[in-house]
């Protein structure tokens, strides 16, 4: 079958339905032209899934696929457009760049698929390697290209058919750390300037924070929040999401400016005042600790145990077990003053004004 005629309906419209061993995906996806999505979750989500369902590589069980107006898959009418004949660009983790080809037969490669001829193909082909700084790599084959370089071109090639949905699956993951810093800031730019719409799968927080108009994130299969990067680092609703913006979190019910944790949990003191299933969040950062209960401001104080000490950037991350499990980050010099090692027993303090509460 043939894709139907455009309708009015998103950029993107998407209902992925997909059923494998053990495993369901169940994904409601929207974009407006021009927004970047992030897909964010744990190992075994489903966004790879979810990444190959929209290229056509993997059929849908049930639910639908429109791309500007145009139904691309519906089981339910027995319509799925070929991945070879989606408007879809993709860039995967490893590239997948052809060895024997130059940089710029790769990028002309999706157009000599579209029908065009050699020349023509690299003609059009020649002005996306511009684009990405790489005119004068335009012979050079991907083994004399360095990993940054070989990233420009596997987008360049994506982009050179001009598609209306661009897949992006890892695509800072192979880089070194410091060539991801440079590719990453190249990365945002290009997709600021594509006006369809582009899905990005990732693991690494900042590349989501950092090229994404929106965070999707998904948990055995199902979304479990969306929002734009500010809206997830401030208000995280899992225990995925708070780990990944480096946050403590729980949840609770609230009583004015007291949440009471479950099954005998402790009371946590906020400035907000709520009423109801309540979450709380704090850094790390907010976190004392104290080898004596201490004579101070902070509303929140409970016992604890270490139980591992890590370097965490500049500071250590103490785990901390308890009542109250969470995560502290001090300075090494501050962990030597308290002399502390996996057992000792300490007072943890979070001053109520360095807490954040909100409705669950």
């Amino acid at each position: 079958m043939t894709p139907t005629a455009p309708d009015a309906r998103p950029a993107l419209d998407a209902l992925l339905r997909v059923e494998r061993t053990a495993f369901r995906l169940d994904l409601a996806l929207t974009a407006a032209p021009g927004e970047t999505v992030a897909l964010l979750g744990p190992n075994g989500a489903g966004k790879s899934t979810a990444l190959r369902a929209l290229a056509g590589l993997l059929p849908l069980g049930s639910g639908h696929l429109r791309l500007d107006g145009v139904t691309l898959e519906e089981p339910a009418t027995g319509l799925h457009t070929p991945a070879e004949e989606r408007p879809v660009g993709v860039v995967f983790q490893d590239y997948l760049l052809f060895p024997h080809l130059s940089a710029l037969d790769n990028v002309a490669f999706g157009l000599r698929c579209q029908g065009l001829r050699k020349a023509a193909a690299r003609a059009a082909a020649l002005p996306w390697l511009e684009r990405m700084g790489l005119a004068e790599h335009s012979a050079a084959k991907p083994g004399r290209l360095s990993g940054g370089q070989a990233q420009r071109v596997a987008l360049g090639r994506a982009l050179a058919v001009r598609p209306r949905l661009l897949l992006l699956d890892e695509p800072l993951a192979a880089l070194d750390a410091r060539t991801r810093l440079d590719v990453r800031s190249q990365l945002r730019r290009h997709l600021a300037e594509f006006e369809a719409v582009a899905v990005l799968v990732t693991h690494d927080p900042l590349d989501a924070m950092v090229l994404a108009d929106r965070l999707v994130v998904i948990e055995d299969g199902r979304q479990v929040q969306s929002g734009t990067p500010a809206e997830i680092a401030r208000h995280p609703r899992t225990d995925y999401i708070a780990r990944l913006v480096g946050l403590n979190l729980y949840r609770g019910t609230a009583a004015g400016h007291t949440v009471s944790l479950p099954d005998g949990g402790p009371e946590l003191v906020t400035t907000e005042e709520l009423t109801g299933a309540a979450f709380v969040a704090f850094p790390p950062a907010a976190v004392t600790l104290h080898r004596e209960r201490p004579d101070s401001s902070a509303r929140n104080v409970w016992p604890a145990t270490v139980d591992g000490l890590d370097l965490h950037g500049d500071q250590v991350r103490v785990d901390l077990s308890g009542a109250l499990p969470m995560a502290a980050d001090l300075t090494p010099a501050a962990v030597a003053e308290l002399d502390l090692a996996p057992g000792s027993s300490v007072w943890a303090a979070v001053k109520a004004a360095q807490t954040r509460a909100y409705p669950a």
